[in-house]
């Protein structure tokens, strides 16, 4: 139950974002970068000190299994034409919502089996790992936002679209969790491995990319604070 409960604390966030542009426009621009670089941090050090640790422990063989997540997200990325554009100048990955839209709910749905991944290692790496996706979904709304308003969508039309992506967030978890609880530690261990290679890519290729943009270094510190405070929560949880 507890799978579900976070799942939709992570969906929540993803509308977060959506209203955050929609209400305080002004606010999200000047502030989206710190949240960028806090968010980087935070993901690569959950793939490096808790899921890849994880990965090796409950199944040797799994190293390999980071890149191909790696390669995963490129792929979803490069060929769904879903590419994080958090500069308010970037036109170039702006294409149609429909398109924009499904392509963030499949990233949308992987995240939720992410989470039901990490309860099904530990409570620990289960709230680690939703903390991390939560700080990356608060963008993704952001981002769909931003696309559907730049096409003129109605703004009722903005938040059904924004809503549907968030919602396949639980459907995933759902979902993982009846495929999961069926599954050996080895192959465990291979899925932990694949999730720490998206979130190695979603940090290097999208988020530490925005950070070098910004003109001051507070999105560099931010992500410094963003390692600090995983080491942080997780020796609390442990």
């Amino acid at each position: 139950m507890q799978e579900i409960l976070y799942s939709l604390l992570a969906m929540l966030s993803a509308l977060i974002g959506t209203f955050l542009v929609l209400k305080f426009t002004d606010w999200s621009r000047k502030n989206s970068i710190l949240l960028i670089g806090f968010a980087a941090g935070v993901m690569l050090s959950i793939a490096f000190f808790h899921l890849i640790p994880e990965a090796v422990e409950s199944n040797s063989d799994s190293l390999f299994y980071i890149f191909y997540g790696f390669l995963f997200m490129y792929a979803v990325q490069q060929f769904l034409f879903f590419h994080p554009c958090h500069d308010e100048h970037c036109h170039t990955h702006t294409h149609l919502g429909a398109l924009s839209t499904f392509g963030l709910s499949m990233h949308s749905f992987f995240d939720g089996i992410i989470i039901s991944i990490g309860f099904g290692v530990s409570g620990t790496i289960g709230v680690l790992t939703t903390f991390a996706i939560i700080l990356h979904k608060i963008p993704d709304g952001i981002t769909i936002t931003g696309i559907l308003l730049h096409e003129k969508t109605e703004i009722k039309k903005i938040i059904s679209f924004s809503a549907l992506v968030a919602l396949f967030t639980p459907v995933g978890t759902i979902l993982g969790l009846t495929f999961f609880n069926y599954i050996s530690r080895e192959i465990m261990g291979i899925f932990l491995a694949f999730t720490a290679g998206t979130f190695i890519y979603l940090s290097a290729s999208d988020l530490i990319p925005e950070t070098h943009k910004a003109s001051s270094k507070k999105a560099g510190c931010c992500l410094f604070i963003g390692v600090v405070l995983v080491a942080f929560v997780g020796h609390l949880l442990h």
